[in-house]
């Protein structure tokens, strides 16, 4: 099995490139990872637990972001037919997801168009629109000014985001325990890189992002028919995350469980990936459940062993 890390593009049919990073076996289960807002997939989480688990995490570039080809008439449905695509030319079987604050949508959408089997939101964006009335008063004139323009204010957000500025708000919307991660060593300077590399190209990736996700969704949560877990730090102070911190999109998503952890914020993702990659698998039936062990197979170890 292959371990280190590893970087791939491929033209689709219509032309553009979809690029993507990608760490842990060849030969693992291929979970994709839906990055935040304005990241490329240069970044990536659990990448101690990948052999242990057996996965192949590929983080992919959306449109416009990192290495891809931007698509200016991109939506979560384009979003889940690129995949499609790449499942297809990598041979990726049972497939999963994991959405990440803005790549929540961009995950669903691979389970309710898309390949993927399971689908993991940690610290993750709500559909907005559906739940305005519990958003903050920034976030509510946001929303108004995409609703009632919606090219104009794309194409204000492309003139006037920087990797930069987007840096600065992740902060300013930060909680202490946020902070305090994103201070450790080596990680901000990762994580501001990740966004070096996701506004290569400019920010019209971004800006077409943060549209889709600010607008109805075009795939619906009441359409995932697949298992989703819901993973929200009740310390998280975003308020481009979930407002109620999962609890309204729980209850439209016909096979959700949330999770919520008393002392996290946002940080959850690389905090407490091992239990957030392991309850995937199982609900994927690609692990067995919890205290049971396939016939042929040995107990999967417990997260943190």
């Amino acid at each position: 099995m292959r371990q280190g890390r590893g970087a791939g593009v491929i033209e689709l049919a219509d032309g553009r490139m979809l690029a993507w990073t990608e760490w842990g076996p060849a030969d693992g289960h291929p979970v994709l990872f839906c990055t935040g807002a304005g990241m490329s997939g240069s970044l990536g989480f659990g990448l101690d637990v990948l052999a242990r688990l057996g996965i192949r995490l590929l983080a992919v570039d959306r449109p416009g972001l990192g290495r891809s080809t931007s698509n200016p008439a991109g939506t979560l449905r384009t979003w889940a037919a690129d995949i499609g695509q790449l499942a297809g030319r990598l041979n990726l079987r049972e497939v999963t997801a994991v959405g990440f604050s803005q790549g929540a949508p961009f995950a669903l959408a691979l389970a309710g168009a898309g390949p993927a089997r399971a689908v993991a939101v940690v610290a993750g964006t709500d559909e907005l629109t559906a739940v305005r009335h519990l958003v903050t008063d920034e976030v509510a004139a946001m929303l108004d000014a995409i609703a009632a323009d919606p090219s104009a204010a794309e194409r204000r957000f492309a003139a006037t985001t920087t990797a930069e500025s987007l840096w600065q708000m992740v902060i300013r919307f930060s909680g202490i325990p946020d902070r305090d991660f994103h201070g450790e060593s080596g990680f901000a300077a990762a994580y501001r890189a990740c966004l070096t590399e996701g506004f290569r190209g400019g920010a019209g990736g971004y800006a077409r992002d943060l549209v889709t996700a600010s607008t109805p969704w075009t795939v619906c949560p009441e359409d995932v028919t697949a298992p989703v877990d819901l993973w929200y730090g009740l310390l998280d102070t975003s308020p481009v995350h979930s407002p109620d911190f999962g609890a309204t999109l729980a209850l439209r998503l016909p096979d959700a469980r949330l999770h919520t952890i008393e002392d996290e914020g946002s940080s959850i993702l690389w905090n407490r990936a091992p239990e957030i990659l392991e309850t995937l698998l199982r609900r994927a039936s690609l692990l067995p459940p919890e205290g049971v062990t396939f016939p042929g197979s040995a107990a999967p170890p417990t997260p943190g062993d």
